[in-house]
Formats: C-alpha cells, sequence, structure tokens
C-alpha cells in the first residue's frame, strides 16, 4: 500500500469516529421519549408524536402491542416514559406494582363485533361466536391485549366464554390483527373496539347490549421509569389537550374526554385559605416541580378570598378553611370535597399560663385579647358565631383584628397580646410557638371548621387542577395534614 494511500485511510478513519461516536451516544435526558402505546391507538399516536417532535424537538419512540404485553414489557426492563393502556384497569395494576404515578384519561372504548360490510352472514348476537359452527371468529388474547381481557370478563359473566373461546380460530395479540383478519376475510366476525372499526371502511361494527353496558376508559401514565417526569408529563398533557392530541383522537372517530387546553408552561391560580399553608406547601412545591408548571399561590383570610372572586377574579381551585365560605361562592366552582377539619383553640402566652384555662376567661378585664376578623376571615366569622355560641363578651379585652391566624400568633409571641383565638394548625405551624406560648382547649362543637377544595368551573386545566389536589391529599400530603394538628375527612 503506497504512502498516499495510507494518509487517505487514516484521514478517512479520523472523519468516520466522531459520526459513529454520535451515532452510539444515547440522547440527553429531555430530548427523547419512550412510550408504551396499545395498539388499538397507534393511528392517532403516530400522528400526536409527529407534531409534538416537529413544533418541541423532543423524539417520542412508540413502541406498540397488546396493553398487556406492553405492561409486562415497563415492568422487566424498567425503562420507559409513558403507558397509554386500552384500559384503565392496566393502569390501575400498573400503579399497584408502583409503576405508574399520574394518569391521564384520553377516550372512551366500547366493545362490539366487526364484520365485512354489510354483515353477509347477518351476525346479531354474542351467542352467535359460541353456537353458529360456520361462523369463523376471532378473539384476542385475554393475557396480551385490553379487548382480550374484556371480552373475557363479559363472555365469562354471561356464560359464553368457553363456547366460544373454544371455537375462536385464533387469539390474537392485538386489537389490530383482528380487524385486519375481518377485512382481508381470514375470519367473519372479531371482538373489536368501536373507534379502531372506524378506522377500517371494509368493516362494519355491531353493538351488543352485554359490551354497551361498560364503556372502557384509555389513560396515558406517567412510569416511575422516566428520567425527567415533567417531559413526561408535558408529553401526556399536549396528548390529552382539547385543542391539540384530543383533535387527533376525535378526527380519527374516537369518542374523548373533556381534555385540559393546552399550554406548553400553563399557570395555575390556587386561592386558599392562609391556615392550610402549613399543610399543603411541601405538596405544592412537589407537584410544581415534577409537573413542569407555574402555580400562583394566593393564601388569605377567606373573606377576602371570597370577595375577590365576587369582585371577578377566577381561580383554578380554592382551598377553603370552612365550608362557610366556599358556599358562599359555590355557583364559581364544582362539588366541594372536604378534605380535613381543624379545631379552634385559645393561644396563651407563658405569662399568664394558669389564669386563662377557659373561653370565659377571656372576658376577665386586663386581658390584651387578638381576634381574627370576622368578615375577612372564616376564623374570624366561626370565633364570632363561637362566642354568640357561648355566651361570652370579650369587651374592651379585644386589642385587635386580624385577617389571618398566623398574623395573631406572630403578635403573641411579640409580646403585644396575652392569648388568641386560633386554629390550633397556626398554633402548631411553627415548632418555636409553644416554647413561647401554651394550647387551652375550647370546649365546644362550635370550635371546629371543615376544610373543603373545589376545582373552578371556569377553569381550562381542571385534570391538571384535579392533580394538585390529588398531590395535596396522597399518604405524604395526609401526614403533612395530621403532623399540623388537622383531623382528616377526606374518603378513601
Amino acid at each position: 500500500m503506497n504512502k498516499a494511500k495510507i494518509v487517505f485511510l487514516i484521514l478517512l478513519a479520523s472523519l468516520l469516529v466522531p459520526v459513529v461516536f454520535l451515532l452510539m451516544t444515547p440522547p440527553k435526558k429531555g430530548e427523547s421519549l419512550l412510550v408504551y402505546c396499545a395498539a388499538g391507538m397507534r393511528k392517532p399516536m403516530v400522528e400526536i408524536a409527529r407534531k409534538y417532535e416537529e413544533e418541541y424537538g423532543v423524539k417520542v419512540e412508540l413502541q406498540f402491542a397488546g396493553s398487556g404485553t406492553l405492561l409486562a414489557n415497563a415492568e422487566a426492563s424498567g425503562q420507559g416514559d409513558l403507558y397509554l393502556a386500552g384500559d384503565m384497569s392496566y393502569i390501575n395494576i400498573a400503579r399497584e406494582k408502583g409503576l405508574v404515578k399520574e394518569a391521564l384519561s384520553v377516550c372512551y372504548l366500547t366493545a362490539g363485533l366487526a364484520v365485512g360490510k354489510g354483515n353477509p352472514l347477518k351476525v346479531s348476537a354474542l351467542a352467535d361466536l359460541g353456537s353458529n359452527n360456520e361462523l369463523r371468529s376471532v378473539i384476542a388474547n385475554p393475557e396480551a391485549a385490553s379487548i382480550g381481557k374484556f371480552t373475557e370478563k363479559i363472555l365469562s359473566l354471561h356464560g359464553l366464554w368457553e363456547g366460544v373461546s373454544s371455537r375462536a380460530l385464533a387469539m390474537k395479540p392485538t386489537v389490530n390483527e383482528l380487524a385486519n383478519d375481518v377485512k382481508l376475510g381470514s375470519a367473519d366476525v372479531a371482538v373489536i373496539w368501536d373507534a379502531v372499526a372506524n378506522q377500517y371502511p371494509e368493516l362494519e361494527f355491531i353493538n351488543v347490549p352485554e359490551f354497551d353496558a361498560e364503556s372502557k376508559t384509555v389513560a396515558i401514565g406517567v412510569l416511575s421509569s422516566a428520567e425527567v417526569p415533567s417531559d413526561a408529563l408535558r408529553f401526556a398533557r399536549y396528548a390529552t389537550a382539547s385543542d391539540e392530541g384530543l383533535k387527533t383522537f376525535s378526527t380519527m372517530g374516537y369518542r374523548v374526554v373533556d381534555g385540559d387546553k393546552w399550554q406548553s408552561r400553563p399557570e395555575l391560580v390556587f386561592f386558599s385559605g392562609a391556615m392550610l399553608n402549613p399543610a399543603i406547601r411541601d405538596s405544592m412545591a412537589v407537584f410544581k416541580e415534577r409537573e413542569g408548571v407555574e402555580l400562583r399561590f394566593v393564601p388569605n383570610g377567606c373573606g377576602i378570598l371570597v370577595s375577590q372572586m365576587k369582585a371577578g377574579a377566577r381561580p383554578d381551585a380554592y382551598f377553603s378553611c370552612d365550608v362557610s365560605f366556599m358556599d358562599e361562592v359555590e355557583d364559581l366552582f364544582g362539588k366541594p370535597r372536604t378534605v380535613s377539619s381543624n379545631d379552634m383553640v385559645i393561644l396563651a402566652g407563658n405569662d399568664v399560663r394558669g389564669k386563662i384555662n377557659k373561653l370565659d376567661d377571656l372576658s376577665v378585664p386586663g386581658f390584651r385579647v387578638g381576634l381574627a376578623h370576622p368578615e375577612n376571615s372564616a376564623l374570624g366569622a366561626l370565633t364570632r358565631r363561637l362566642l354568640v355560641s357561648e355566651g361570652v363578651e370579650i369587651g374592651d379585652n379585644k386589642k385587635l383584628d386580624s385577617a389571618t391566624g398566623d398574623f395573631l400568633v406572630n403578635q403573641l409571641r411579640a409580646g403585644s397580646l396575652d392569648a388568641v383565638i386560633v386554629y390550633r394548625s397556626n398554633a402548631r405551624a411553627n415548632p418555636s410557638t409553644l416554647k413561647d406560648a401554651h394550647i387551652v382547649e375550647i370546649d365546644s362543637e362550635m370550635a371546629v371548621a371543615l376544610q373543603p377544595f373545589a376545582v373552578g368551573v371556569d377553569s381550562d386545566h381542571k385534570h391538571l387542577t384535579e392533580r394538585l389536589f390529588k398531590a395535596m391529599v396522597d399518604s405524604q400530603g395526609r401526614k403533612q395534614f395530621l403532623k399540623y394538628g388537622f383531623q382528616w375527612k377526606l374518603s378513601e
């Protein structure tokens, strides 16, 4: 080999090595997403992934199979970002296994019988698959595909499974293969989803009452193996947005859910009674980071918040200190859920220890007492109700009205007051508070507030707001409520 050729080969190698290195280097975090996708959602998801990649430069790799097969793959590999299942039951299984945390609903599916155009064999009932020996039928494998699992469930419920499964020509791993068999004439009838049948003009879909009685929900779950959960959630929000991904699903014949509006980094406006802040602040921080969203948190006295809403403010969510202040704006929100209760207590400075032992003692002349404002806060309104109910007159002892219990506590610790009526959570929000003061219990059934949460009816991000709620009331969130003296009221 001559010298010139050797030099040329060395130069060629030096050019190829970086190219090979680049090809072998995996994408950086956030540059790609691996999505396990039920085969029945192939057509819309291919289009959604293409558009997302074009708009945001993120490679979306779709792996198609039956929902059961995909779940097994995700569990075995320990890799992947998202799992789109044809049936919510698979998402629930994945949650139980610790594989999925959040799940966003996509659309609804109804099973039925797919036959050739014009229904030449006059198939009309589910029982035909087990009684007509001349009918060539195919069904899905219950272990592999959501349609197979659902078929077995419904047929077993009606005593038809053994007859139908024993006569079936084959059990296929995906719903698409079933549809193709009927399309190509390899089978006369198959059990498939309505939305899949809509994609085959050669097929006719026959509804049967056994399947019509139970629609299934398609959902996309964020896998615990996702390296960048905020990126996975961002794509999930895109795929389930009413003006993005769901438009594609709807165009292709799927019955979609009422999704959120699309924003790459949405902002939620969250009004909350100030007393709830200690119990929810950590959960909010985790939620904001994980979802990759903005959260405009507005804590204040509930009277002030209600006034703002009556003047036109429209938060995405409202967490009220008491049901009475939720009732005042009930037309602005969906059905509220009571999360917790919070006792009202007397917080007294150590200088008056032993002198204030019950509610009546606050009326003894000489004590400097702080109360919450009865119009600006739920605490103030409840305190007024309590004092009237118990016949206690504070009189000239009242030295301060405040919109929040936190401010009352701070004034007590500063030495400006001898005692205040606050929520137990106010007294426990700062561990050092109980070094400077002590709690005196109030013996009255009126000394309690109930805290409801509700999502705004005008919110463009109802599903995102619902995930905020779930983040605040999951097992870790519940611990925070209990830590600060709240009692748990939310039903499991």
